[in-house]
Order: structure tokens, then C-alpha cells, then sequence
């Protein structure tokens, strides 16, 4: 580790997207001109050409001091890939980064002002939006067996008398404190980790964002959620999960892994069980609309019995999806 302390370290995970990067970076670097900080790429094995690829484009722009790139030996998803950049300098803050994204100016100025407002605000978010500028859901309470429910059931009536269980928020215009927020970029103090730890290598890909700020919630740090700072998201850059979903495919059984391992640390069997359950009587309602012609497919193939993935072991190890790949 650094002995040097930064204001700002950024880690950016990577891979196999060096061309979102390279075309992330010259905005980035621009916005990092007027802090003491550094970027950290960990390029988590793309075994693609990605590290000697973005190693050229850095030199070539001289910015070999202020970026380096890290290379892991393992594929080992997105709480590892963070955690390899996070530990490797001593900062104040850390702002982690996804791949597919674009900053607009000023924005992680405007992260840090907000971090220091307060000492007990521990997380912060911008605005996530698309390229056009509408923006993007960032801001989300906590999964909750009633959440499941109204995610299954799809029902507007529902959704409208229990809106408090719905995990997305809309669309912030105001500084807000969400329970959760989107780790596509985020600011984190390094006091926070100091507390909690860091974020759950149990986690290869999602649910270690709202798991992590589980933990930071219960120790008593604020997140807060500036909507005047901006950045683009293109989504999709390393995960097929949102189109699959878009879809209607199966998912990967590493989404329902993760999900698995939520319910049961923040709640307990009791309430793994309880979400699933849940879950049943929801889809159960959706699946009468579309038989009855009301509604489009409401859930992923698979999902009425993935959902049960590991519930006799929810803490198992994640199944890597290489695995996965060559079991199927």
C-alpha cells in the first residue's frame, strides 16, 4: 500500500471493456487535474489484449504516474475486483467507478463537497443518467419480502397502496438519503471501510452494493445522493443481466446466488424463506393476468425455481460463470 495519503482514489474494474475506458479516461483525468488523486484500472483477467491495450493508450498520453493498471489472476467479479484497487493506496476517498460510464464536468467535485458536509455521511451518489440526459433510477430502499411480492406481482395497485416496499425510488431532483444507492460510481470515505469492512467477496456480481450499504446504514452512516452531480451510465458493459432480464431469459445462477446471500444476512432464514415465499403469491398473481391475456410475461425463465438457489446454504461460494458456461 502507498505510503503517500491521496484526497481520491479512483478504481475502475475492468473486464474485457478497454475501449469504454480509454474513451472514460481523458474526461476523468480532467476532472482528478485539481486533486490529489490517482486511478487505479484492476483488470479482473479480461485475458484479451485489455491490459497491454489500455497500458499503450496510458503511456501514450503520459499519464503513466497518475494511472496505473492492476492485473488480477482471477476473474473474481465485481466486490474483489474493487476491494484489489481500494486496498492498493491510502485515501481519503474512493470513488468506485464502472467501466461503462462518462463524467460529466464537475461532477466528482461536487461528490467530495457533498461527502464533507457532514461527518457521518459516509456514501455518496451522483445522478446516473443516459447519454441524452434523462436520467436513470440510482436511488433504491431495501429489498424486503414485500418488496418481492410487488416485484413478482406487477400489480400498479399494489405498487401505489405499499410504496414504501418498493425498492426503486424515482428519479431524484433534490439532494436525497436513500437507503441504498447504485455502485455504478459512488463516493466512499475510507472511514467507512475502517468500520465495516470492505465490500463482501461472498458477492461475484450484484447485491454486494446494497449489502455493503446495509452495513454502513447499521453503523450509522448517512448516503446522500447529489442529482447535481452527473454522470453517464451506458449499462451492460461487463454484465448481460439487465438485457437478459429485459428479455425475459433465464439469468445467471450468480445473480440468484447473491440474492440468496442478501436475504439471509440481512434477515435470516426466516426471512429468506419469507422472500421467497412471497415471491410465489406475487407471480402467482402475474402469471393469472398474462394466462388471462392482461399482461406480458412478468418474470425471467426459471425464476419461480432459481430463487431457491443455495437456501439450504446460502453463504455456499458462488458458482463462477465459466463454471456455469461448461456445465451447460
Amino acid at each position: 500500500m502507498s505510503k503517500e495519503p491521496l484526497q481520491l482514489s479512483c478504481v475502475i474494474v475492468n473486464y474485457k471493456t478497454p475501449d469504454l475506458i480509454i474513451t472514460l479516461l481523458p474526461d476523468l483525468v480532467n476532472e482528478l487535474v485539481h486533486l490529489h488523486a490517482k486511478i487505479v484500472i484492476v483488470d479482473n483477467n479480461s485475458a484479451d489484449g485489455s491490459v497491454e491495450k489500455l497500458t499503450a493508450w496510458i503511456q501514450s498520453r503520459d499519464l503513466s504516474v497518475g494511472v496505473i493498471v492492476v492485473e488480477s489472476k482471477f476473474n473474481c467479479g465485481f466486490a474483489a475486483g474493487n476491494n484489489i484497487g481500494i486496498k492498493l493506496l491510502k485515501s481519503k476517498y474512493y470513488l468506485l467507478l464502472n467501466s461503462d460510464t462518462l463524467i460529466r464536468n464537475g461532477a466528482i467535485r461536487k461528490l467530495v463537497v457533498t461527502a464533507e458536509s457532514s461527518n457521518r455521511v459516509g456514501i455518496v451518489s451522483p445522478r446516473l443518467e443516459w447519454p441524452d440526459g434523462i436520467g436513470q433510477e440510482s436511488c433504491f430502499r431495501f429489498h424486503t419480502p414485500w418488496s418481492e411480492f410487488l416485484g413478482a406481482a406487477k400489480t400498479r395497485v399494489f405498487e401505489t397502496a405499499f410504496r414504501r416496499f418498493v425498492v426503486a425510488m424515482p428519479v431524484q431532483n433534490r439532494t436525497a438519503g436513500p437507503d441504498w444507492t447504485s455502485f455504478a460510481c459512488v463516493l466512499i470515505k475510507t472511514e467507512v471501510f475502517q468500520s465495516v469492512g470492505m465490500l463482501d467477496e461472498g458477492y461475484f456480481m450484484y447485491f454486494e452494493d446494497v449489502e455493503f450499504c446495509y452495513r454502513a446504514r447499521m453503523a450509522g452512516w448517512e448516503i446522500k445522493h447529489n442529482p447535481n452531480a452527473r454522470v453517464v451510465h451506458l449499462r451492460g458493459g461487463s454484465s448481460p443481466v439487465k438485457e437478459m432480464t429485459k428479455l425475459k431469459r433465464r439469468l445467471p445462477r450468480y445473480y440468484y446466488e447473491s440474492r440468496t446471500r442478501f436475504f439471509y444476512q440481512t434477515y435470516g432464514r426466516i426471512g429468506l424463506t419469507a422472500a421467497n415465499l412471497f415471491w410465489w403469491v406475487g407471480r402467482l398473481l402475474s402469471k393469472t393476468r398474462q394466462i388471462l391475456g392482461r399482461t406480458d410475461k412478468a418474470a425471467n425463465a426459471g425464476e419461480w425455481l432459481d430463487i431457491w438457489v443455495n437456501w439450504l446454504n446460502p453463504l455456499k461460494p458462488y458458482t463462477h460463470p465459466d463454471i456455469e458456461k461448461s456445465n451447460t
